[in-house]
């Protein structure tokens, strides 16, 4: 864990058991408490059957064997049966064609204007169950793996419990129960925020707004929020959701934060290692100053840091 502190604009290579050091009686840690569901689906365009590949040719199938990876990003409807979703390869996959996923069947009913699709469900169960059974675990992109068993425990932080994102809070992979346990005892309190990662989060920037993402903060945890001496934020997702309630959004947001935007209740975050000119990466700039923010990232690829979902992170006080 590299420490920066803001105001002497100095770093210190830190571990993360020792984040319980760093807090005090009248903290608050705000914890995004959404929940990771297996939103990439495998399937085949309706219709076409798969061809085997002769013996000169690499790949497993041929291009014309209907294959599609349909990556869920957010319900469409109240219903949950419609839903926004990436599809590859997407100009293949039209507007009024049908993909089927074993007995189940979609069909592409929209086109968005970045070229996600919108696809209906034809099915009358619990969608999220059928997702579970038949999804793959979301990983990002530059994990150059296929998803396993593991990942579906891995990729969730232990205290997710509100079904929803599609990408995880990696800020918050770093807790166990017992660190946890730990930073309650220093007198720090506990609060949780729920706010679905999707495109908005990991999309490329795009104009002067995000794609909006679903959010919600009960009553008493924006109360615990808003009388702590310090909201020590973990990750992007908790800053972007305490600092959207402190402008008057309700139910989602498209909060860009980046350099000039005046932080109202944010007073210290922990957040991993992020994508260069990503979103995220402007927002932990916005907050602690950007030729600071990236002479500790130098910092941090010299020493040895790891980047990124699985990699180590930072406490910027």
């Amino acid at each position: 864990m590299l420490v920066l502190y803001r105001a002497e604009h100095r770093w210190e290579d830190r571990a993360f058991r020792e984040l319980p050091q760093f807090l005090r009686a009248g903290d608050c840690l705000v914890l995004n408490d959404s929940k990771v569901f297996p939103s990439r689906l495998l399937g085949r365009r309706a219709g076409v059957h798969s061809l085997p590949v002769g013996k000169n040719n690499p790949k497993r199938w041929q291009n014309l064997s209907g294959e599609v990876e349909v990556f869920l990003i957010e319900p469409a409807a109240d219903d949950a049966k419609t839903w926004t979703a990436l599809v590859h390869p997407g100009r293949k996959v039209r507007v009024g064609e049908r993909i089927q996923f074993g007995d189940v069947e979609a069909e592409i009913v929209g086109r968005g204007q970045y070229g996600e699709r919108t696809v209906r469900f034809h099915f009358d169960g619990d969608l999220y169950r059928l997702f579970d059974k038949i999804g793959h675990v979301p990983l990002p992109p530059y994990i150059k793996r296929l998803d396993t068993p593991a990942d579906r425990e891995r990729y969730q932080t232990v205290f997710a419990r509100q079904t929803g994102s599609v990408a995880a809070p990696t800020a918050g992979l770093h807790f166990t129960p017992e660190i946890l346990d730990a930073c309650r005892k220093t007198g720090a309190s506990v609060a949780y925020v729920t706010l679905h990662v999707g495109l908005g989060t990991f999309q490329p920037v795009r104009g002067e707004s995000l794609h909006a993402e679903r959010f919600e903060i009960s009553d008493e945890n924006a109360a615990a929020i808003r009388g702590a001496q310090r909201a020590i934020c973990i990750g992007t997702t908790s800053v972007r959701a305490v600092e959207s309630i402190y402008l008057g959004k309700v139910d989602e947001t498209d909060l860009f934060i980046r350099s000039g935007f005046s932080f109202q209740r944010t007073d210290a975050m922990l957040t991993n290692f992020h994508l260069p000119e990503s979103s995220l990466l402007m927002l932990v700039c916005a907050f602690a100053g950007r030729e600071f923010v990236l002479s500790a990232y130098q910092h941090a690829v010299e020493t040895g840091y790891r980047f990124y979902s699985y990699g180590d992170c930072m406490l910027v006080l």
